[in-house]
């Protein structure tokens, strides 16, 4: 009687806490939601970040605002992603870093298990950039001035195991050279720093450095996907200006915390699917050279995993220290 009585108590509770949780989806979202974004501003998962905010806002009729957590190559917003309660009120930006920390940080947190992933958004190639002071016109000078001064020539990225470390890692492998890796605490400051001329070279995303090279401020010398850009048409992929089979895409999704109630889930994947038929996020995408994708959730968790494998071979190829 008593083991009966047992699991009739256990049912009920299980009962409660699934209609408990129905309820608590049916009424979401009924406040603001905090969107971590795990880098400074001014950089491409803040460009796209906002983006991702302002549409959502729409699609879930709450506001959306975003909170910059930078620093420690995006681990630290991450983590307060990963430590926050499964309600649905935190969300992250997730982006190829995720995919590169393990192989870089000694987390706090699972890149997989301990992340509910939602939606991916777009995804977009890097581009050489270079200050116009450097005197190379194209992949194959910088090449050879590289190799003319081993040691002497500069790059930015927003940080160990960032997009633009990754290209810049890969690039060096691929084309036999050694210039000097200058981390920064976010893509923001890199960028100023490359447009100053203070550091010559940057790998970076369309998004982030079309409008400088638009403006004369940054010299575009390739771009890092399998084929040529729409946004950038007249400069050559890095494969065929000079390091064949150099491909380095970016990309970016949203994520919450393990255990988010699966009606929760199924709220914001809907509306991050409807966010990406704006037309003005998906304008704003192809303007900055990023192209949207659709994956269900189960394909962006096999996508994450794939990443992560991609680039650990690289990091340990290239002698990528743990930090």
């Amino acid at each position: 009687m008593s083991n009966l009585l047992s699991r009739l108590t256990k049912a009920a509770a299980v009962l409660l806490a699934l209609t408990s949780a129905a309820a608590a989806a049916d009424d979401y979202p009924n406040r603001p939601v905090r969107l971590i974004i795990p880098f400074p501003p001014g950089g491409s998962n803040d460009v796209v970040g906002r983006l991702v905010a302002q549409q959502l806002s729409v699609k879930l009729g709450q506001q959306v605002f975003v909170d910059n957590r930078g620093g420690a190559g995006g681990t630290i917003g991450t983590e307060a992603c990963a430590t926050a309660a499964p309600d649905g009120y935190t969300l992250c930006i997730i982006s190829i870093a995720h995919a590169v920390n393990p192989s870089l940080h000694k987390l706090n947190y699972d890149p997989i298990k301990s992340f509910t992933p939602i939606s991916i958004f777009a995804t977009g190639p890097n581009v050489l950039v270079i200050h116009p002071s450097l005197p190379v016109a194209s992949v194959k000078e910088l090449i050879a001035l590289a190799k003319q001064k081993p040691g002497e020539l500069n790059y930015a990225s927003a940080g160990v195991g960032s997009f633009q470390n990754l290209g810049g890692e890969l690039f060096k492998l691929m084309a036999g050279v050694n210039i000097v890796h200058i981390p920064y605490k976010g893509g923001g400051p890199a960028m100023q720093d490359v447009i100053s001329g203070h550091v010559k070279i940057m790998f970076s995303s369309l998004v982030q450095t079309t409008p400088f090279i638009q403006s004369g401020q940054l010299k575009a010398l390739g771009t890092g996907g399998a084929k040529r850009s729409p946004v950038l048409p007249d400069v050559p992929t890095i494969a065929e200006a000079g390091v064949p089979g150099y491909v380095a895409d970016n990309w970016w999704g949203i994520a919450a915390p393990a255990g988010l109630p699966a009606p929760m889930v199924e709220k914001l994947y809907a509306a991050a699917q409807a966010s990406l038929q704006a037309p003005e996020l998906r304008a704003t995408f192809a303007r900055e050279g990023a192209s949207t994708v659709v994956m269900s959730t189960v394909e962006f968790t096999d996508y994450i995993k794939k990443e992560i494998d991609k680039w650990s071979r690289v990091t340990k190829e290239a002698k990528m220290a743990v930090q």
